[in-house]
């Protein structure tokens, strides 16, 4: 399902940090199956895998995510073993106003990687930045969320990045390479919280 040739022709960026663009990663000829199977997020905020029910197309997906080649493929990139490391997957469906402050990333994450899986994408807002600094407009680069883009980077003091404030449905699968298992469970159980809170405040509303 995955492009692994188009990670393979790709090369490591170094400014204003350490991170590469995959166009296509995800072929447009997958679309129609894996947005139909995509969970359903009514809220924001990240959700890991144990919250969500979805279908077998994205499940293939999340599989290829999780599987060797991938791995080996950022690692290649980033010149970097990532054996040591545990893989972490959750899964965003929407944005809203209070997302994409500037941040670097907890020091506990060596690799995030963002899969977007948005069809089109015309809003201004959304778009996240790579920055020099922590000013949002201080921006080397900005990366439409648009279907199959990839974004993986290195985490560092300087890894700034962020986004405009944008409202609504933003798909994308996020996996990050963190120090531990222990550091893995904490995230787990933090992103379940969440979830659980999200969907108390949900009932409570109807």
């Amino acid at each position: 399902m995955l492009n692994f040739d188009a990670l393979r022709r790709s090369s490591l960026s170094t400014t204003p940090f350490d991170h590469v663009v995959v166009d296509d990663f995800l072929p447009a000829v997958a679309a129609s199956s894996v947005a139909t199977d995509f969970p359903v997020i009514r809220a924001t905020g990240s959700f890991p895998l144990s919250e969500l029910s979805y279908g077998p197309a994205f499940a293939e997906l999340l599989a290829e995510l999780n599987g060797p080649e991938f791995e080996q493929g950022i690692a290649s990139i980033f010149g970097i073993d990532l054996s040591p490391y545990v893989r972490v997957t959750t899964i965003r469906g929407r944005v809203g106003s209070h997302d994409g402050g500037v941040h670097t990333d907890a020091k506990w994450k060596i690799i995030s990687v963002l899969l977007y899986l948005n069809q089109q994408w015309h809003d201004q807002g959304g778009r996240l930045r790579l920055l020099r600094s922590e000013d949002v407009n201080d921006a080397a680069l900005e990366i439409v969320p648009k279907w199959g883009t990839l974004l993986a980077f290195r985490r560092a003091d300087n890894s700034w990045h962020g986004h405009l404030p944008a409202e609504g449905e933003r798909r994308v699968v996020q996996v990050n390479w963190v120090t531990s298992q222990a550091m893995a469970d904490k995230e787990e159980r933090r992103h379940r919280r969440s979830a659980w809170l999200k969907r108390l405040l949900r009932r409570a509303h109807v």
